[in-house]
């Protein structure tokens, strides 16, 4: 059984439902599109307790819904968030008449669920936060950004929110934890709940048992990304990871539902 949580004051909220977190990156976009309100609704129609976001801030200081600052992957435009209007992003046709959500129109959309929202750029920080505290969202967000500037911008404004490790904490851990220096890796870790991380990370491998423990020995949760391969989650699972991210999250949750079957 897992260890208490013992390094700060719990963001209960974010951390209540029971493990294993299975996020839904960027929704289930099997058949909808990413990072849209019905992704995160088909996810959650699946039975996920956990959807992933990003966000950028439009022209006019929104915080909206969207993984790339440009709309070249998704629309092959050279427009970008920061170029448009929140509502002008609202009315373009990314598919079956879906356009770019704020952050606020999918917090509220979907008011029984978790989020957990990638900070992609500094103009973003601050609207984010903004949606979260007109939503009441605090207590059921996670907030994050491989930028620890970014992080820690949109953190300031929500005292108490739950919130993962940027790119550079996480790295200075990950060297600390493979000298096994287990102090370091709780004094780097310790304003952070949780780690959010690829299988490796500077030609090192993170999903060890050893790292592992000393994470958790930080009070610190380790959910793994982009994990697609129903056998690898249960090996990750068995391994004792508290969360899985992933694009199949129809997948993760079935696996869950048999591994529960086979031990009634």
């Amino acid at each position: 059984m897992r260890r208490p949580r013992a390094k700060r004051a719990e963001p209960a909220g974010y951390f209540a439902p029971p493990l294993p977190r299975l996020l839904a990156h960027r929704g289930l976009a099997t058949t909808e599109v990413e990072n849209t309100i019905p992704a995160f609704r088909a996810a959650v129609d699946r039975g996920a307790t956990y959807v992933e976001c990003d966000v950028h801030a439009s022209s006019d200081g929104v915080a909206v819904v969207a993984h790339d600052p440009s709309l070249t992957r998704l629309l092959g435009s050279d427009q970008t968030i920061g170029g448009l209007t929140a509502a002008r992003l609202a009315a373009i046709d990314l598919g079956a008449g879906c356009g770019f959500p704020t952050l606020e129109d999918a917090l509220t959309a979907l008011p029984g669920t978790f989020f957990n929202i990638d900070v992609k750029a500094d103009a973003a920080a601050a609207p984010a936060a903004a949606a979260i505290r007109a939503c009441g969202a605090t207590h059921r967000v996670l907030v994050t950004s491989f930028s620890n500037r970014r992080r820690r911008a949109a953190v300031r404004l929500l005292p108490g929110v739950a919130t993962s490790a940027s790119a550079r904490t996480f790295a200075l851990a990950l060297v600390a934890g493979r000298l096994r220096l287990a102090p370091v890796v709780r004094w780097v870790l310790r304003n952070v709940d949780a780690v959010q991380v690829p299988e490796t990370a500077l030609g090192l491998r993170v999903t060890t048992p050893r790292l592992l423990a000393m994470i958790h020995s930080a009070g610190v949760e380790m959910h793994v990304w982009t994990i697609n391969d129903p056998v690898r989650m249960a090996e990750l699972l068995a391994l004792g990871v508290d969360g899985i991210v992933t694009d199949r999250v129809d997948l993760a949750l079935g696996l869950i539902a048999e591994t529960k079957r086979k031990r009634l």
